[in-house]
């Protein structure tokens, strides 16, 4: 029989359920976060916890905050729960179920309420997890994109700001005239240099409402960088029954995750912050390093196992991990192209990591499909591949594995022309690489050529050849025999 998540329940829960060892009573908020959704509570509300449990940082709760309409939904369902989620982490033969009790209010749905709560100087750190796509990167140029219609709308009613930027800058213009000092803008979300594309949005979009307030900004408020990771898969009917099946617990908003979980930061807080090195976040003078080996290995990783993956019919990723084809052609790719163009990191080994990912890519409780990984890629393939081959490029090192991975992308678009392929082409430009990969079999620089992907790279000669040579070796041997000796070349 399970019992409806609340803090008056706590005590009644099985054994096996972590619960706050700190007095709710206890807790002060310090951080406003925007967007709760399931990879904040899986990641910072967990660190925060911990950090609680340990008898520290009891100032430090979180306030909740959003924007969306569905964030209402998610306010209702957490406020009934007294605020409380539980993250059930997901390892093989041993689940595991914590309620976290970090967050103690969430504010409203309304921009006038949330800009009031960031205004409180209590309030030394605002975080945010909008998505990679929610920061206004103009695609093209990698600067603000100031004509989108929503940055438009800021700059035409700043009083009544419909973005999550123009609430910031709201915030900290309130903050400045009662001559408070500022918060420190945080963001949690998984793309490259966050903190630094965070700091541009915010001072692109100030500067074009008040050039002042713009300077004033740049001079105090701190935009840490930080690195952010844990597999955290959608919430659907299955984990709300795992949690009540397993754990005894009735939450209508639970999160399911996997075990590891990693959050580096640079250590940049003017105004102070939680001491979460204790629970094990890392703090260091510079996040890049750690930023390029998880978008290098982990994300290129996801990215190579995709498309291979969904030409020899795998659903799920754990599913094609175990298949040796994949496994042995992303070990392979990882070892021989793309460990050897990253800068060293004192005290990390790459071999270690990427066994790592390919463990946690494994894991048959995450359910991770093969479609999701397929998506965007786009916009994936430039973050996460292309600097890899650049870097390759620029040393004079070998490409032909990383022109196979463009070229196995490549054929997964030109497939899903077909309807029996069991795949669907979800990319903003599907139309453009659908188009692209159709021709490549005739005349392989078609896709190279699409240059709000590849830019001035799909013009390097080497690359070209490369590309060229994978899809030739693609169309005679086919996905599989590709693979299979790719990997014997490189693993012998």
């Amino acid at each position: 029989m399970s019992q409806k998540l609340s803090l008056s329940a706590l005590p009644s829960f099985q054994d096996d359920v972590t619960i706050p060892s700190y007095s709710r009573d206890d807790l002060s908020a310090g951080i406003v976060h925007i967007g709760i959704g399931n990879f904040h509570r899986a990641h910072m509300a967990v660190y925060l916890d911990k950090l609680f449990s340990t008898g520290a940082g009891h100032d430090w709760a979180i306030v909740g905050a959003g924007i969306k309409s569905f964030d209402a939904d998610r306010r209702k369902i957490l406020k009934s729960q007294d605020w409380l989620t539980t993250v059930v982490e997901l390892a093989p033969g041993n689940l595991t179920a914590r309620v976290t009790g970090a967050m103690i209010d969430f504010c409203e749905i309304d921009m006038a309420a949330i800009v009031a709560r960031i205004t409180d100087p209590a309030i030394r750190i605002v975080s945010l997890t909008i998505t990679e796509g929610g920061y206004f990167v103009d695609a093209t140029t990698g600067g603000f994109d100031l004509g989108a219609p929503a940055i438009q709308a800021d700059i035409a009613k700043p009083d009544s700001p419909e973005t999550v930027f123009g609430l910031l800058i709201a915030g900290l213009k309130a903050r400045r005239a009662q001559g408070a000092a500022p918060f420190t803008i945080l963001s949690c979300d998984n793309l490259p240099e966050n903190g630094h594309i965070t700091r541009q949005t915010v001072l692109g979009l100030a500067r074009a409402m008040d050039a002042d307030l713009a300077d004033w900004i740049a001079q105090n408020v701190a935009f840490p960088n930080s690195m952010v990771d844990c597999i955290t898969p959608g919430t659907s009917a299955r984990e709300r029954a795992l949690v009540s099946e397993t754990f005894g617990i009735e939450d209508d908003a639970p999160v399911a995750c996997e075990p590891f979980r990693q959050w580096v930061m640079e250590d940049n807080f003017p105004q102070g912050r939680p001491q979460l090195e204790t629970v094990g976040v890392e703090f260091v003078a510079d996040v890049a390093p750690f930023e390029t080996m998880k978008l290098r290995i982990l994300n290129a990783g996801h990215a190579a196992l995709a498309y291979p993956s969904a030409l020899l019919g795998h659903v799920y990723v754990h599913d094609a991990m175990a298949d040796p084809l994949i496994r042995d052609w992303l070990v392979a790719l990882m070892r021989s192209e793309v460990i050897p163009v990253l800068e060293p990191i004192p005290g990390v080994s790459f071999e270690g990591y990427l066994a790592t990912c390919v463990q946690r890519f494994s894991n048959p409780l995450i359910g991770d499909t093969i479609a999701r990984l397929c998506q965007d890629g786009s916009n994936r393939q430039p973050k996460f591949v292309l600097p890899t081959i650049a870097n390759a490029l620029g040393k004079g090192l070998p490409v032909d594995g990383l022109a196979m991975e463009l070229a196995l992308w490549c054929r997964y678009c030109a497939q899903t022309a077909n309807a029996d392929f069991g795949f669907t082409l979800d990319d903003p430009r599907a139309e453009q690489l659908l188009a692209a990969a159709s021709k490549v079999e005739s005349d392989p620089s078609a896709f190279l050529a699409i240059h709000d992907v590849f830019g001035e790279m799909g013009r390097n000669e080497t690359l070209r050849l490369a590309f060229a040579n994978a899809v030739k070796t693609l169309v005679e041997k086919g996905p599989a025999d590709t693979l299979r000796d790719f990997a014997a070349a490189r693993l012998a």
